[in-house]
């Protein structure tokens, strides 16, 4: 991963960001599509569990817990 470029895990409670790219490989990745997180999806973090895992999500309306795993394989940007 390049320098300066955030994965989901990174953005704090109440930000929003905007997916760039996912970076998970086979069946993670086609799992990730599958809940709707695709390039291009405006992703908002509600919670994240004390332990950081899992974390919370609003996208494309609906709620959504991911793994710390699968959130660190989703590059995003600020929206």
């Amino acid at each position: 991963m390049g320098e300066g470029q955030k994965t989901l895990r990174d953005i704090a409670i109440g930000e929003s960001a905007t997916v760039r790219r996912l970076t998970g490989e086979g069946a993670i990745k086609r799992h990730i599509m599958d809940m709707g997180i695709t390039k291009g999806t405006d992703v908002f973090v509600r919670k994240v569990a004390p332990l950081g895992d899992p974390i919370e999500v609003t996208v494309r309306g609906y709620e959504l817990s991911l793994r710390k795993s699968e959130a660190e394989s989703i590059l995003v940007s600020l929206a």
